[in-house]
C-alpha cells in the first residue's frame, strides 16, 4: 500500500507542467469626466429628451413631451432620435443640443 502511494506520488511528479496566460490582459486606465452642473431652474429652458430608437420608446418619449410641457410650460422640450446605438457618436445632435440646450434626458429603452 505504501509503494501504491509512492509510486503514485512519482508518477504525477513526472507530469508535465504547462503554463496558462490569462487573455483579458489588463484594462487601460479610466478618465473620470465629471457630471455636468445642474440647473437651479427649468423656467426658459429648452431640455433635450433623446431616443435611442429602442423598440417601442419613440411614443413613451413624445408623451413623457406632453406631460412634461404641461407641468412646466416655461420650459421647451425638445424630443430627437440619436442615430446609431447608444454607444454610437452622433457629432450633429450633440452640437444642436450644446448651442441650442440647456439639458438632455437620454431615453435607453424601458
Amino acid at each position: 500500500m505504501l509503494a501504491m502511494f509512492l509510486l503514485s506520488g512519482l508518477l504525477r511528479a513526472q507530469e508535465p507542467k504547462i503554463t496558462v496566460l490569462n487573455p483579458l490582459g489588463q484594462p487601460p486606465p479610466i478618465d473620470k469626466i465629471p457630471m455636468a452642473p445642474r440647473i437651479d431652474n427649468l423656467e426658459g429652458k429648452t431640455i433635450y429628451i433623446v431616443d435611442i430608437a429602442f423598440t417601442d420608446t419613440h411614443q413613451l418619449f413624445t408623451e413623457m413631451q406632453k406631460l412634461l410641457s404641461e407641468r412646466y410650460p416655461k420650459t421647451k422640450w425638445e424630443v430627437r432620435m440619436k442615430i446609431g446605438s447608444y454607444a454610437e457618436d452622433d457629432p450633429k445632435l450633440w452640437a444642436e443640443i450644446k448651442e441650442k440646450g440647456h439639458g438632455m434626458i437620454m431615453g435607453v429603452g424601458h
